[in-house]
């Protein structure tokens, strides 16, 4: 029994440890959702010679004259580039066209001020369920390494499960309510960000992995508290039955013993009255006779 419990104690702070660097690890990358942007291509100067509208004529005197009519012969999406972006619960990171690398800004600022609020509540959700995470996590260390009796593991145990329930019903709604957030700003969001095609990305799948395990996590460990209070059940049961029919075989023996006392000692006074009988029946006699 204690190896099994043991066993089931490992498999649930395992879960929980997985559940915990995953959701870390999504909470802190900007790869949720990836996609492309359409934005216009450049003008080319000196600088830039690649995957920019080149007007024709002086590059250098059109730069400076404001008043000059430029013309392209590019037309439909030749005119776009389509530069790759990610976005995270904190940063959108587009492709700079201009330079080499990355600019990032701050993706509450992108939301619509309609749906700010339930940006911050989707971030507050988040922290807590990682904090409830750990929280379930040191109650089922103390549980697996410092648990000195079954009723103590069993407390623990209750508390590490209700924690982790509560932590996976946390993170499930705070996912949910970003994912709703990130789809009304593609809609609703600034024009120059506005992805042409988007998907999720592996930190999404890492936040849905980290509800999986978290919910795993707890699954096992009201497994492992309802049998262990099961196998007690049992076990006390089977101890009271046990006692029960001692108790009725020394009964059973106690009067059985009295019973046999009883009937000895009758014979033994019966035996001392027929002595006393046989001694003082010729002292009688004698006395007659005088």
């Amino acid at each position: 029994m204690k190896t099994n419990r043991r066993c089931r104690a490992l498999l649930a702070v395992s879960l929980n440890l997985m559940a915990l660097l995953f959701s870390t690890t999504a909470f802190i990358t900007t790869h949720w959702c990836e996609g492309t942007q359409r934005v216009p291509k450049p003008s080319c100067g000196k600088e830039k010679k690649t995957n920019c509208l080149n007007y024709g004529g002086n590059e250098t005197a059109n730069e400076t004259n404001q008043n000059v009519v430029h013309y392209s012969w590019e037309t439909g999406d030749d005119r776009f580039l389509f530069r790759y972006f990610h976005t995270g619960i904190w940063y959108s990171c587009e492709e700079n066209i201009n330079a080499a690398g990355e600019k990032c800004r701050s993706f509450i600022d992108l939301a619509p001020a309609s749906e700010k609020g339930v940006l911050w509540l989707s971030v507050v959700s988040e922290v807590l369920y990682i904090m409830l995470l750990v929280v379930g996590f040191s109650l089922m260390c103390l549980e697996l390494f410092h648990s000195s009796s079954v009723i103590d593991g069993l407390k623990l145990n209750a508390f590490a499960a209700v924690f982790t329930v509560l932590s996976g019903l946390l993170g499930m709604v705070a996912h949910m309510m970003y994912t709703q957030v990130f789809q009304v700003t593609v809609s609703l969001g600034p024009e120059d960000w506005r992805p042409h095609s988007w998907d999720y990305g592996w930190s999404f799948c890492l936040a849905w992995g980290s509800f999986t395990c978290c919910m795993a996590a707890s699954v096992t460990t009201l497994n492992s508290y309802t049998k262990t209070v099961i196998e007690f059940r049992h076990k006390r049961k089977i101890f009271e039955q046990g006692f029960r029919e001692e108790q009725n075989f020394l009964d059973q023996e106690a009067i059985k013993y009295f019973r046999e006392r009883t009937e000895e000692e009758r014979a033994e006074a019966g035996d001392l009255r027929l002595q006393c009988l046989h001694s003082c029946s010729p002292n009688r006699l004698h006395n007659t006779q005088l």
